[in-house]
């Protein structure tokens, strides 16, 4: 931002001079379509800067020539750019196709009922220790902290866990 020359510009067009101010506006122009483009979707950025520079036009009468012109021009854009936000909630960018397609969970929600099960038939200190390590990604030592159990018993009960989930799983799929 050329703060100080910008300053000086809105100071002449204050004075009335009107080169000063269609400079002015053509400078700032150029920042404010930087500043949305990196903000905004293509296709709004002009729209949000011409907006700045008839916020900046309707008041420019309130800036106060002792204070920097940079963030004053830099808070009427962050304030339009929060107003673009809000109003592109409410609209549609897209058109979603109908027959748009949606990943089928069914098999992962199956497995993880299976698995549930199989958690439920073995001793309940070895399904807790697979719960929090291999399910919830704590390390062994967070899980023996949480469990109250040295960091041995968990990986014993880890392992021995998932031998007989192993083995209950190879009996289900036999009588399967």
């Amino acid at each position: 931002m050329a703060d100080d020359h910008w300053r000086g510009l809105m100071l002449a067009a204050q004075a009335g001079d009107a080169a000063a101010y269609r400079r002015l506006l053509v400078e700032t122009g150029g920042w404010l379509r930087t500043y949305y483009a990196r903000r905004l979707p293509a296709s709004m950025v002009d729209d949000a800067a011409q907006e700045v520079l008839l916020a900046v036009h309707t008041k420019r009468h309130t800036y106060d020539p002792a204070k920097p012109f940079g963030p004053w021009l830099a808070a009427i854009a962050r304030y339009k750019w929060i107003d673009r936000l809000r109003a592109m909630k409410d609209t549609f960018t897209e058109e979603l196709p109908e027959d748009i397609a949606v990943r089928d969970h069914g098999e992962a929600i199956q497995s993880a009922n299976v698995l549930e099960r199989l958690l439920g038939r073995i001793k309940p200190a070895q399904a807790n220790a697979i719960r929090l390590v291999k399910l919830e990604g704590l390390s062994i030592k967070e899980t023996a902290e949480r469990l109250d159990q040295t960091v041995a018993l968990v990986k014993v009960n880890i392992h021995r866990g998932l031998r007989q989930l192993s083995e209950l799983a190879r009996e289900e799929s036999h009588e399967a």
